[in-house]
């Protein structure tokens, strides 16, 4: 029987519902699998400095955040990879001649390219967001990641130009316009290559739940993933299995096959 001793947990989609709730069963199969001895990481997107609330409701000190950008583990600092200053010039140049919007995530604020557009509002309503701050070039050399707002789908080509880079549609209902830049070396599976390494924990002893297609990465670097049923449809090529919706206890009934929950 295999030892598992790491669990990574995406957030939006996977951990919480559309309606911004941790279920119970949920929150039962993590204080359960902590019991084991198991260290649960968040593995988002999102800024770590706007998960705290989320975090200490499951008691979870350790995460990857900005899509795999920077690593922290029982709260020490363990990797932080920013984007390069003239990637996020060119990018900020695109998006003003198209007329959209973006954030760029530093480790302490959210930084707007406009914060009084009705989009941007939408975008901080759903994602709880609280430290932001409208955009300046003083930011460029800090930032860890970008969601770029307002796009079509056939905007997407226009920053997918730029190599060793993709974007990932936000999967979260009235926000599909918003995509996430994810770098191809850096991305929540090499958050979690670096800290199996750093954990000294072999692939085959590490857990992962996701559902949006910025989990991709992170579910092929893990022995057994989880793909929501809720997920994207292009996300359950990359998982091991397919569990419940999230508001349908996908977390607890995929941890139930591998004998981790009762």
């Amino acid at each position: 029987m295999t030892m598992y001793k790491v669990l990574f947990l995406d957030i939006d989609g996977t951990l919480v519902t559309p309606d911004n709730r941790i279920e119970k069963s949920t929150k039962e199969a993590v204080s359960q699998v902590q019991d084991k001895g198991i260290e649960v990481f968040l593995a988002t997107g999102r800024p770590l400095h706007e998960i705290d609330e989320l975090a200490s409701q499951l008691n979870i000190r350790s995460f990857i955040g900005y899509n795999g950008a920077n690593a922290v583990y029982k709260g020490e600092d363990i990797f932080q990879e920013p984007l390069e200053p003239s990637l996020i010039n060119r990018y900020l140049t695109i998006a003003a001649e198209h007329k959209h919007d973006a954030v760029l995530y530093t480790n302490k604020e959210n930084v707007f390219t406009n914060l009084e557009a009705p989009v941007i509002q939408k975008f901080i309503e759903v994602f709880h967001f609280h430290k932001n701050e409208a955009y300046g070039p003083e930011f460029n050399r800090d930032v860890l990641g970008i969601t770029l707002i307002n796009l079509k789908p056939e905007d997407v080509p226009l920053y997918e130009s730029e190599a060793g880079i993709h974007l990932s549609q936000v999967n979260v209902e009235g926000l599909r316009h918003s995509y996430d830049v994810i770098r191809d070396k850096i991305n929540k599976g090499y958050g979690i290559q670096m800290l199996l390494k750093y954990l000294n924990i072999p692939k085959e002893s590490a857990i992962a739940f996701g559902d949006g297609m910025n989990d991709k990465e992170m579910l092929q670097a893990v022995g057994e993933s989880f793909a929501m049923g809720n997920g994207h449809p292009d996300i359950f090529q990359y998982a091991k299995h397919k569990t419940t919706d999230v508001s349908n206890s996908g977390i607890y009934n995929g941890l139930k096959t591998l004998g981790l929950v009762k």
